[in-house]
């Protein structure tokens, strides 16, 4: 037996399996568009929609280990719930099956034109939707081709003694193979790849039924390790939906364990009446197992919440995405207090960008990751509000306004677009600070003095706006402008003083362009502050 060979067989195999599912999940995700959170915004109303969310969502990106780190992000940001997200980890579990029963289909003969195929659409058409079809069949072949390597790679393991002990041994001690499941995709990374090859050993007869269901129900425990390692620094609510993960795979398996006699008779009933081909008897495995598990424990998801609320103890403060006053009915019935709705939504925004830019200069002072984490939620959620609260004015727009209401409409979606403008420029800022830590450049102590009274007096500006826009302040809309016109004169004096530093050797060409591009974005804010300034002083000079 030549080892060298099977291994690189073997290796090189799981290589382009796992190349291939991560392809074609690139692929069908951008033949979707991006619409996932939109999915998980509308489908998650209750545990219920959540699974078939979860079941929706991982079958677009044919990772459940991705479904439940974007479940972990969302969570972590206030988008979800935890009994939301449970609901949706759930459904993550069944939908990653989908992959396990493309498998069973024994295509493996016509993988290479399905690569060829891939290859032509992806290099010879300039259409987007077609290079993502491309990009589907790619992933699609390489997938089935990765399974043939590895097969032809494990094939003279039935002449090895010691890995015909190991699978007598998992199929007369379950818990081993149980471990050896877990462990493997703990390696590997994807319970696909692991059940895979579950499914190469037990169709070359290396293992039977008894040794491969415990491997099985290990590979579900393994495939939690990624949504932990998300969860790593993460937030108190982020680690309790990783836990969540954790939770229901462990109990899973344990429920499963003591009915594994009866499990594995109704498998070989699913074997035999069916006439399954032995890829096939494990997906129908790994279904019934998955599907079981979320039936068996979707009616305690509270009791599951609170077991990792216990378990995880701790407060967490969540931005909260969803917009909370924009509620349609007001539309039709009350284009008054639509409107007083979205002035609502439109401070809470304001709020959120006052808020980031904290977090910024947080980031830019101490260099630590959560206030970078924080900032950039918040960008996220000033991007979410900006398409809820644009769509819902323009909903209104179609109501009858008074000429009064009509002007404030206008101030609405101008005040909109300068709040999110700001927030790109506080992730301007974010980015310029990450390519400081990337490449080790160092301000000066002087440079990030005069950083530190700029961006107070920003960060000020910014929050009197929005005060200012929410009390209808005159005097404050006033005070912003002045301001405005100080950091105006700041920025002028700053690039002075970072030349006199530069011709003195003070610093470095690269910190001054780190520098000058942070107070270029400071200015911009202070800009878009005064516009929400001067659009109050309009507004009280209509009146």
């Amino acid at each position: 037996m030549d080892i060298q060979e099977m291994l690189f067989q073997f290796i090189g195999g799981l290589g382009i399996f796992l190349y291939g599912i991560k392809l074609m999940g690139e692929g069908l995700q951008a033949s979707a568009g991006d619409r996932l959170r939109d999915i998980l915004d509308r489908f998650t109303t209750n545990p219920l929609m959540g699974v078939l969310a979860g079941i929706i969502v991982t079958v677009l990106i044919q990772s459940s280990s991705g479904t439940t780190v974007i479940t972990v992000g969302l969570v972590s940001a206030g988008f979800m719930t935890l009994r939301q997200a449970i609901g949706v980890i759930m459904g993550a579990n069944i939908g990653t099956t989908v992959t396990a029963f493309i498998i069973g289909f024994d295509i493996g003969e016509y993988a290479l034109p399905i690569i060829a195929l891939g290859s032509i659409l992806i290099f010879f058409f300039k259409n987007k939707k077609v290079h993502n079809y491309g990009m589907i069949l790619f992933g699609f072949g390489a997938l089935f081709y990765g399974l043939e390597l590895m097969s032809g790679g494990m094939k003279p393991l039935r002449s090895l003694e010691s890995f015909h002990e190991l699978t007598v041994n998992m199929s007369s001690n379950p818990i081993l193979g149980v471990v050896i499941g877990t462990v493997f995709t703990v390696i590997v990374q994807s319970s696909s790849a692991t059940i895979g090859i579950l499914q190469g050993l037990f169709s070359e007869s290396l293992i039977d039924i008894n040794g491969a269901l415990p491997v099985l129900f290990g590979d579900n425990i393994g495939t939690t390790i990624t949504a932990v390692l998300a969860s790593i620094g993460a937030s108190v609510a982020a680690r309790r939906a990783a836990a969540t993960h954790v939770l229901f795979n462990l109990i899973g398996t344990t429920i499963f364990m003591i009915l594994l006699p009866l499990f594995t008779k109704l498998i070989l009933f699913f074997q035999s009446s069916l006439d399954l081909n032995p890829e096939m008897t494990i997906a129908f495995a790994h279904g019934t197992f998955n599907l079981t598990n979320t039936l068996i424990q979707l009616p305690f998801v509270g009791l599951l919440a609170v077991i990792v609320t216990k378990l995880i103890p701790g407060e967490d403060s969540l931005i909260e995405y969803k917009a909370k006053h924009l509620d349609p009915i007001f539309i039709e019935q009350s284009p008054s207090i639509a409107l007083g709705q979205a002035k609502e939504e439109v401070i809470r925004m304001g709020n959120f960008a006052t808020k980031g830019m904290e977090e910024t200069h947080c980031y830019l002072k101490t260099k630590l990751q959560k206030h970078s984490d924080t900032a950039y939620q918040l960008e996220d959620a000033i991007n979410n509000l900006d398409k809820k609260i644009t769509d819902y004015l323009v909903q209104l727009s179609g109501a009858s306004l008074s000429a009064v209401e009509s002007e404030r409409h206008s101030v609405l979606m101008d005040t909109v677009r300068d709040i999110e403008r700001v927030g790109d420029h506080f992730e301007n800022i974010l980015e310029l600070v990450d390519y400081q830590q990337a490449n080790k450049v160092k301000i000066t102590d002087d440079a990030m003095q005069d950083l530190e009274v700029m961006f107070k007096l920003t960060t000020e500006t910014v929050s009197k706006a929005v005060k200012a826009l929410d009390e209808n302040n005159l005097d404050l809309a006033r005070e912003v402008a002045e301001k405005e016109d100080l950091i105006d004169k700041m920025e002028r004096k700053l690039r002075k003083q970072h030349i006199l530093r530069l011709n003195e050797g003070l610093c470095t060409g690269q910190a001054g362009i780190v520098f000058v591009d942070i107070i270029s974005n400071l200015e911009r804010m202070g800009d878009h502050a005064v516009n929400i300034a001067e659009a109050v002083l309009g507004i009280r000079d209509s009146l």
